[in-house]
C-alpha cells in the first residue's frame, strides 16, 4: 500500500519555510537603519549626547554674584527648538517632552549629512 504524502491546507508542512512574523510599525518606534557589513564594530562606541537649551556669556563678577534662586537669561527665545549634539557636533533639533515623570526630547529635525560636512570646513 502506497503512503499518501500530500498535505491538506490545515496541516503545516514540516519542510516548508516559515517566515518570521512581521513587526508592527508603530509611530513611536524609532527607525534604525540596518548596519552595513563591517559596521558592527562601531555600534557599541559610547557617545556623549548633549541637549542644549540655550547659551549666554557672563563675566566672572556676575558669575560670583549668583546664588540660590538667581535667574540666568539665555540667548534663546522661549519655544525655540533645542539642539541635540553628539560629541559637541549638532546632529538634530527637538522639543522638550515629559515621559514617565522625566524630561525627554522629541526629535523634530535631523541635520542632513551635507549640513554636517559643510560645518566641518
Amino acid at each position: 500500500m502506497a503512503e499518501d504524502h500530500t498535505q491538506t491546507e490545515n496541516q503545516p508542512s514540516e519542510t516548508a519555510e516559515s517566515s518570521p512574523p512581521k513587526a508592527e510599525s508603530r509611530p513611536d518606534t524609532p527607525h534604525r537603519p540596518p548596519a552595513g557589513p563591517g559596521m558592527e564594530f562601531i555600534l557599541d562606541i559610547p557617545l556623549e549626547i548633549t541637549v542644549e537649551l540655550g547659551r549666554t556669556h557672563m563675566v566672572i563678577n556676575d558669575l560670583l554674584r549668583l546664588g540660590q534662586g538667581s535667574v540666568i537669561e539665555l540667548a534663546k527665545m522661549a519655544g525655540e527648538t533645542l539642539e541635540i549634539r553628539a560629541n559637541q557636533r549638532l546632529i538634530a533639533k527637538g522639543e522638550v517632552v515629559e515621559v514617565n515623570e522625566k524630561y525627554g526630547v522629541r526629535l523634530t529635525e535631523i541635520v542632513s549629512q551635507a549640513e554636517r560636512v559643510e560645518k566641518l570646513k
